[in-house]
């Protein structure tokens, strides 16, 4: 295993002309000290994350010694905020410290959040707050581990330095690790700005740096287009199939690589509700569950503009075609396998929306719907399951369907490969907020046990099962907002 001084750094990103980013050194918060981090995450950049308690840690990451390799820079970019063009935006409170290779060859951004005032904090301060800072690490560790594209946490960092929201909070530093940081934003700013060259340049990085199987085509930047559609597409297909809402879901939030990226007010669906809006300050309900697909298409027809310099249009309009067809087939491939059937026919598109519906009308708790429909076998009644509904003729009806549906199946391989891929757990917000309230009295082992349970969120777990409960009243309700 490496240790932070002698990670093997790149910096290609840094290694573009200086209209990219500027150059901004991480400004100490503090009394900064190492709280806690992911095993998973640290092993991709080859570190075991125990070396992280190491005193000396802290100042090294958080910009009170030098660390050795680094080349700390805030990126330009703008985007779409909730429908409207904002034309510059950028690491307002992050910085790219730098490229890592592993001993795989994979190459990892090293992004610290929470890192200072860039030229793109608009006023900010330029600060993360231990709230954000700990849903973030949990969410996006929490995705990994059920299969979701996403960026990585490989840590978190607290302080003793006040930070000014709604009220006082504490400080906190978050590392976060992706294939890359380019977003959606990166090349409408270099599009509505009109300098062309400099997007044109931006495109080819891209193709050399992460798209580089398309460099010997006599179209490659169409080819890079497409695979660009067809990541965001799959990404879509797993939120939808898991219930994630993202909230936030303008196109500088939105990878080329089609990870889930920048965690704001995010939330698990607990009662199925295609129009939940999970974000507080989403009052015209843009980013609700059920417009999610509809509104990656439009970012990506947002990046298709900023793209028309250099991609002919038949040559975008074909790579948005594509959207819809892939979407339909990864999501219809995710459901498949929850729903236990061994292959997917036109009829039992019917059917999951007859579950859907049935799940909607009743309230049903998203997740553990799935997970107990795995328990039900032939001629029985799931009385578990059954007892969750209200419309129990509508009900049975469609579980007789259902079980007609399977007949012949090995009933208890299906009950394993549907919790294979149906969870037991995931990150519901009220579960947040409870260790969130801890970690800011200074007791972070419920941030600790969250992690632990959410790294096998397919396994029973039977000392954790009051984590698998659905939510108390007053955790549906709570209020998420931009404000981190």
């Amino acid at each position: 295993m490496k240790t932070l001084e002698t990670l093997e750094f790149i910096n290609r990103y840094s290694r573009l002309p200086q209209e990219f980013y500027s150059r901004q050194a991480v400004a100490p918060l503090a009394g900064l000290r190492w709280l806690t981090g992911s095993p998973a995450a640290a092993a991709l950049l080859d570190l075991d994350v125990e070396q992280f308690k190491r005193r000396d840690i802290a100042d090294l990451i958080g910009g009170s010694s030098s660390w050795v390799g680094t080349n700390p820079l805030a990126m330009v970019y703008s985007g779409h905020q909730f429908g409207g063009y904002t034309p510059r935006l950028g690491d307002g409170r992050g910085l790219l410290l730098g490229e890592v290779q592993n001993t795989k060859g994979e190459v990892w951004d090293v992004h610290l959040k929470g890192a200072g005032p860039t030229p793109y904090s608009r006023m900010g301060d330029g600060r993360a707050v231990l709230r954000s800072s700990i849903r973030e690490y949990l969410c996006s560790e929490s995705l990994a581990a059920l299969g979701v594209p996403t960026t990585r946490a490989l840590g978190l960092l607290g302080s003793d330095e006040p930070v000014y929201r709604e009220t006082e909070e504490r400080g906190a530093m978050l590392i976060r690790i992706a294939k890359t940081h380019v977003r959606f934003g990166h090349f409408e700013y270099f599009y509505y700005s009109q300098q062309h060259e400099l997007l044109k340049q931006l495109a080819e990085f891209c193709l050399e740096t992460y798209f580089s199987h398309f460099t010997s085509l006599s179209l490659p930047y169409e080819a890079m287009f497409a695979e660009i559609v067809e990541r965001t597409a799959k990404m879509i297909a797993y939120w939808q199939a898991y219930g994630f809402c993202h909230g936030v879901m303008n196109t500088d939030n939105f990878s080329i690589l089609g990870d889930t990226f920048d965690f704001g007010p995010f939330a698990f669906l607990d009662d199925y509700d295609p129009r939940f809006v999970c974000n507080h300050s989403d009052s015209q309900g843009r980013y609700a569950f059920y417009r999610q697909p509809s509104i990656a298409y439009w970012n990506l027809q947002c990046l298709a503009q900023a793209l028309t310099p250099i991609i002919e249009m038949e040559g975008l309009r074909k790579g948005l075609e594509s959207f819809e067809p892939i979407l339909v087939r990864e999501f219809s491939e995710l459901m498949r396998r929850r729903l236990g059937l061994p292959e997917f026919t036109e009829s039992d598109h019917e059917m999951l929306k007859a579950w859907l519906q049935l799940l909607a009308t009743n309230k049903m708790d998203y997740t553990l719907a799935f997970r107990w429909l795995g328990e039900v076998r032939p001629g029985r009644r799931p009385e578990k399951l059954r007892s969750e509904f209200m419309q129990l003729p509508e009900f049975d009806t469609w579980l007789e369907q259902y079980q007609h549906r399977l007949k012949g199946q090995d009933w208890d391989q299906r009950q394993q490969l549907m919790n294979a891929v149906n969870p037991h757990y995931v990150i519901r917000n009220y579960l947040l907020q409870e260790a969130i309230e801890k970690a800011e009295l200074g007791d972070i082992s419920e941030v600790e046990r969250l992690f632990l349970i959410m790294q096998k969120p397919f396994d029973e777990q039977p000392e954790f099962l009051k984590y698998a409960k659905r939510p108390p009243q007053w955790g549906k309700s709570l209020e998420i907002s931009c404000s981190s």
